[in-house]
């Protein structure tokens, strides 16, 4: 563990305000996660879409949602975030008391810090203040690393679903944790 990188890097609930952060962090981390993999005319419709200012400013305003953000010392730069929802996704057993976590996106740079881990920690908090029985997620199910974070945090497979960016559809994961 390594303390000064931790110091570097404030975890914070976000608030009215932040959408912009957050959408920059959420087009940024897409773009450096999928590009390559892709289609470049799909990554920029699915920012346009689903990383707009006014998703953002229209989740901060549910009291349902739950939303961090991760930020460099000093400045106060946007790195990352993390937004805990009710669950939606695609599940054989939903369950009235699911949460989600609806996104987790770090920079590259800042990944292999410990950063998506606090960000994890303060949801997983959040949902078991909150009476949640289970957290959900969904990802890509090419994307290792990520699998890889979410097993180490004690998630296991409950699901897939498919997820479409653009004109083509992938398939997600959906993992689970009991709480």
């Amino acid at each position: 563990m390594n303390t000064d990188t931790d110091k570097a890097i404030t975890i914070r609930p976000c608030a009215k305000g932040d959408e912009a952060a957050l959408a920059l962090v959420g087009q940024a981390t897409f773009l450096e996660a999928f590009a390559g993999i892709l289609d470049g005319a799909d990554i920029i419709a699915h920012c346009q879409r689903q990383h707009d200012v006014q998703l953002y400013r229209d989740w901060l305003a549910l009291p349902a949602m739950r939303l961090w953000l991760a930020e460099a010392t000093p400045g106060g730069a946007p790195v990352g975030y993390l937004v805990l929802s009710p669950a939606s996704l695609p599940v054989a057993d939903p369950r009235p008391n699911d949460l989600e976590i609806k996104r987790i996106y770090l920079l590259h740079r800042f990944q292999g810090q410990r950063v998506g881990q606090r960000l994890m920690q303060a949801a997983l908090s959040q949902a078991r203040a909150s009476g949640a029985g289970r957290v959900l997620l969904g990802v890509y199910a090419e994307n290792h690393d990520a699998l890889a974070f979410y097993a180490r945090c004690g998630f296991a497979q409950v699901g897939r679903r498919t997820f479409r960016v653009g004109r083509t559809d992938y398939q997600d994961v959906i993992l689970g944790m009991t709480l």
